[in-house]
Order: structure tokens, then C-alpha cells, then sequence
């Protein structure tokens, strides 16, 4: 019997106007009320001479962060994933197939 690996998930979520694609081997919810947190980002080694601009862009950004706080809203949907791909930013295209999620506008 072979014990199992840790699982690996990939995170989509919406920020600033981006799509992030993010590879993770924690996810749960927040005590701080409407966020998930997201621990131990993976990032891809660097084995081969090709560089993705994309993935060296997300490495940079979150260069020594150990844990994220997503707002539940701008989570498009997570995966647990046999293999990790490649972590990706893309811009979010409004008429595409990534739309936000409605939120209520505050009374004044």
C-alpha cells in the first residue's frame, strides 16, 4: 500500500481586473469573515532553460508571502489536481467567460 501525496490545488480567482491560476497545498476558510486562505504557493522549478514571463511575473509577487487571504467573491473555482501546470496570470475579459460575482451596492 502506497500512502497518498499531499494533494495539490489549483486556485482561479479574480484580482484587479486579472485572472490569477495558482497552485497550492493549503486551502480552507478564514476566521476573518468572507476570505479562504491560501498556504504554501507552488511554483514550477527551474529545470529548464525556458522562462514563463507569466509565472516569473506571480513568483515575484508573491515572493516571501506564506499565506493569502482571497475574498470569497473573486474565487472562480479550486481544484484538487493530480499534477500541478503552470501558474498563469491573464487579463479578465468582460465579455468573455469569467464575469464577477454580483455584489449589493451599500445604502447610503
Amino acid at each position: 500500500m502506497t500512502k497518498r501525496e499531499a494533494p495539490i490545488y489549483k486556485v482561479i480567482f479574480l484580482n484587479q481586473g486579472q485572472v490569477f491560476e495558482m497552485y497550492a497545498k493549503q486551502i480552507y476558510q478564514s476566521d476573518l469573515w468572507g476570505f479562504l486562505e491560501v498556504e504554501e504557493f507552488v511554483f514550477g522549478e527551474r529545470t529548464t532553460v525556458v522562462v514563463d514571463p507569466s509565472e516569473e511575473k506571480l513568483k515575484a509577487q508573491f515572493e516571501g508571502v506564506t499565506r493569502s487571504f482571497v475574498p470569497m467573491h473573486s474565487i472562480v473555482r479550486i481544484d484538487e489536481v493530480e499534477r500541478m501546470g503552470t501558474p498563469k496570470i491573464s487579463e479578465a475579459r468582460p465579455t468573455g467567460n469569467v464575469m464577477p460575482f454580483p455584489m449589493p451596492m451599500p445604502d447610503k
